[in-house]
């Protein structure tokens, strides 16, 4: 891990995303994911991958694996079937909160059934963005969190924690990550309201949905994103409703 040098705020329009869509999935990729490699976009500070997908009923991600990551999913609309090999299993709404530690090793799954552990079918698509940040320490035990968070406290206009794993955090995050450097908060904005962006070396904006104003950079819109290197305290205002995630990193992953 190395420390930022120059300070740098560089805005990310959705259109330029890569996207996967394979007729059940429309995926936005914030960073190289899958086939989509370009080395010159490759991760932010410890951010390696936010995705913004779209999953019709029935159909999802088979059952595949993972390894040394921390896998942090936030679920917008609808509802995300997680079933992993350490036995975890369970439906993700909005404002549940879940991480997935792969360590040494885990297999899981996701999917838009839900009628299949609650209730009748639906035809509603999910709508989740999944994001990866790296462990400060490989080969850790796999592991698995959720927590819901309370709906008046993410719709107050401030910065919820999430995921984090700094100290300053404990007790106060909903779920915990394994990376002492890393934070993520979530926040329901209405129009007019605003919030502070962090100070830290490293920090990713993302606007799953909505529209805000950025202090000293204009209008963003859903699916646009910001990455700041070495700057922070700007303060984001909703011009319509609006949901926001913000990562706070300490840290960056060494060229």
């Amino acid at each position: 891990m190395s420390t930022p040098v120059t300070p740098r705020i560089d805005i990310r329009h959705a259109d330029d995303r890569y996207k996967t869509e394979i007729g059940w999935l429309d995926s936005k990729h914030s960073f190289s994911f899958g086939h989509h490699h370009d080395p010159r976009n490759t991760h932010h500070g410890l951010l390696l991958v936010n995705n913004d997908d779209v999953v019709t009923p029935g159909m999802g991600f088979e059952t595949h694996p993972h390894r040394d990551m921390e896998i942090v999913t936030w679920v917008l609309r609808g509802s995300l079937v997680h079933q992993d090999s350490t036995g975890h299993n369970g439906v993700i709404y909005p404002g549940l909160a879940q991480r997935m530690s792969a360590g040494t090793g885990i297999l899981h799954s996701e999917k838009n059934d839900s009628w299949h552990l609650r209730g009748e079918r639906h035809d509603e698509p999910v709508h989740f963005v999944q994001m990866w940040v790296v462990p400060d320490e490989a080969g850790i035990t796999p592991g698995y969190e959720q927590l819901e968070i309370d709906e008046k406290l993410l719709s107050s206009g401030t910065l919820v924690p999430v995921a984090s794993g700094m100290e300053r955090h404990d007790g106060e995050a909903a779920i915990r990550i394994k990376n002492r450097y890393a934070a993520l908060y979530a926040a329901r904005l209405a129009p007019g309201q605003s919030v502070e962006l962090p100070d830290a070396p490293y920090l990713h904006l993302f606007v799953p949905r909505g529209a805000v104003n950025l202090e000293g950079a204009g209008p963003l819109g859903t699916g646009d994103a910001v990455r700041f290197t070495a700057v922070g305290g700007q303060r984001v205002t909703a011009t319509e409703p609006a949901e926001i995630l913000v990562w706070e990193m300490h840290a960056t992953i060494a060229a």
